[in-house]
Formats: structure tokens, sequence, C-alpha cells
């Protein structure tokens, strides 16, 4: 969808370069006639765009730090739209440049998480939030909880949307073995660790089967997790496969049935609606977020490897059920999910606030 003017306008993200979100949404609003530049302080190559570096930030404290050179990016840039990615990073030096229109899109931890660990934190995430003429969060939770701060502004729910060509289902037939996946970080929020706890679990408990896991997203977690899957007899069965593209994650799917989420906090995860358009049943914990796409009896809580365990041997051993729960995934995404659409409505978003203003 063009944009409605011959000249296109001209979107500037602030955000981490190097994040798939980051690229995608550059890419979309590259394919709807966008001029696109990003100011990033993990900076990577994005076709057609135009990366502004800011010096590394390695404490969280050092945001403070980058608004001078956030500032001088912008005004060297002069952008129509604003948009920053993570309200409690990319937001506040979007806030403190006073530029406008200013869109922000909570990822989720940036509302959900980072505001509660001290009162002055909740103060200025509500400043950040208030000098917003858009707000973006990709669950009802998110959206609450950006409300509950009170902006002077409208906040919508985009989804990130699955690439519906890329993602799609194979013939279970054509599956080897049972192969598990998690596309999730390894980081402690993700509980990678429960995971392939309850696959050693499983292991015990369905000896004669073919069973894998592949994690997927990469972390700072790694050694410890290699180390666990050695202690706990699963290391000869987990791969280890790190971050990969969206080629890489879509060759991996192909070969699993089911998909595990377990994280403690989480708003929409791309990952999970990745593996519902690839006709995996998915195993998520019980947030809100999971709930409006996972039907409840394959919602478990965080960091219980037993309760994990039990579900996941439930949908291995009864005959069909796996695929067929892949299956209703992988209409439910068809029907809601595709990014296209959503990237649609945040493109008719951006030309409403040029036209306000």
């Amino acid at each position: 969808m063009p944009t409605d003017s011959d000249t296109p306008l001209h979107l500037c993200l602030l955000g981490d370069a190097t994040s798939p979100h980051v690229q995608r949404w550059a890419r979309e609003m590259l394919a709807r006639n966008y001029r696109v530049s990003v100011i990033t302080a993990r900076p990577a190559a994005i076709d057609g765009v135009e990366v502004k570096k800011l010096t590394p930030v390695r404490r969280s404290a050092q945001w403070l730090l980058r608004v001078g050179e956030a500032r001088r990016h912008v005004a060297a840039l002069a952008p129509d739209i604003l948009h920053a990615h993570y309200i409690t990073s990319y937001g506040y030096l979007a806030a403190r440049c006073g530029r406008h229109p200013l869109v922000m899109t909570a990822w989720g931890t940036d509302l959900l998480v980072t505001p509660q660990a001290h009162r002055w934190m909740r103060w200025l995430t509500g400043w950040i939030l208030r000098q917003a003429d858009l707000i973006t969060g990709d669950s009802a939770s998110l959206v609450t909880a950006a409300q509950d701060f009170h902006p002077f502004c409208p906040v919508h729910e985009i989804h990130w949307g699955v690439e519906m060509a890329r993602f799609r289902p194979v013939a279970w037939a054509q599956k080897p073995g049972v192969h598990l996946v998690s596309l999730r970080a390894w980081d402690a929020n993700y509980n990678i660790d429960t995971i392939v706890r309850a696959v050693a679990l499983l292991r015990t408990r369905l000896a004669t089967l073919d069973l894998r896991l592949h994690l997927l997203g990469g972390g700072t977690m790694e050694q410890t997790l290699r180390d666990l899957a050695r202690s706990v007899g699963v290391g000869d069965i987990v791969n280890f496969h790190g971050r990969l593209d969206d080629a890489g994650m879509a060759r991996v799917l192909s070969d699993a049935k089911i998909s595990i989420s377990v994280p403690t906090s989480d708003a929409t995860s791309v990952a999970m609606l990745e593996s519902m358009a690839s006709g995996l049943a998915v195993v998520a914990t019980r947030l809100q977020a999971n709930a409006h796409w996972i039907d409840g009896q394959w919602l478990v809580p965080p960091r219980d490897p037993h309760a994990l365990a039990d579900i996941l041997e439930q949908l291995i051993t009864a005959e069909g059920l796996a695929e067929q729960v892949g299956m209703q995934n992988a209409s439910r995404i068809a029907s809601d999910g595709d990014r296209s659409v959503q990237m649609d409505r945040m493109h008719a978003l951006y030309q409403q606030l040029m036209n306000r203003r």
C-alpha cells in the first residue's frame, strides 16, 4: 500500500537494528514506499535503510547518556515520523528529542516488568508515554498496561504478525520422529532450563521414542544450558542452533511437531505465531497474551517442568492429537495473523498522524 504523497514519508525508527522485529518493520515500511532510517545502539545492515549508530549501551543507566547523540541524529535526519521501539530505552531517547509526531511501541518487559522495579522507574515510564502521539502494543495486556499510565494519545493493539508465504504447514507424514522446538531467547525470562528438564522427564517416561529438542534464539545462558542438558542426560538430543534467520527457522519448524514457549512474562510472541502458522501444536505459559491465541488446555505455569512434561506427553502419545491441534493453529493464524494486514493498519495510523499534523 503506497503512501498518499508522491514524495515518500521519512520514517525514523529508534530500536535494536539487530532485532528481527525491527528489521521486519523496516522492510514492511520500505515496501509501502516509506524512506526508512534507524537510530540504534546495536547496529546491523538493513537493505535500503540508513542506519545511524549510537555509542553501545552496556548498562541500563547509560541510556540517560545517549540523549545528545540521539538528538543530533534526529536533527540531521529530520524525519516526518519518529517511532521508538521499546519504551524504557529507545522510547526515553525519543521522548527527549522533542520531535513529533512521535510513535512508541511497547515490547513487553518494558511495560509489564521494568516499571515495577522502582517507583522512580514507574514515574519515568509514565512521563515517556505521555510524550507520545500514538502508542502501540502487540497484546491486550500491553494496551492495558500502557493505558494505566494515562497517556495523552490513543493506544492501539498492533501485533507483529507472520509472513504467511514463509511459515506454513508441512505434511505431518514428512516429519521425522518427535521433534520439539523452542524459538525463544536463552535468557532467564524464557525459562529454557524448564524445557530442558521437561524433556529429560519425557525421555525417562518414553524411552523408546525418537525424541529431539531444537533450541533457537541464542543468548547469554548458552553454556549454562549446555551444562544442564548434559547433567540431566539429554545432551545428545538437544540441538543448540542459536539465532537463525527466517529461512533457517522455517526449516527447523518444518521438521518439528510441537513448539514450546514458557516465559515468565511476555506479550504476543512472534515465535509462537510463526509456530502456529507452521502447523505445530504449541504449549505456552498461562499468560493473557498467550490465552488469546492458544486453547487453555495447552497452557502451563512457568518454571514447572513436571506440568510441561505432562502436557507434552499427552500431545505425543494421543494418536493424531498434536496434528489436529497444529492444523487448528494454522487455521487461526490464516484468519488473524497475517503480518501484511497488521502493517497495513500501521501505515493507516501513520497517515492519520500526518493528516492531523
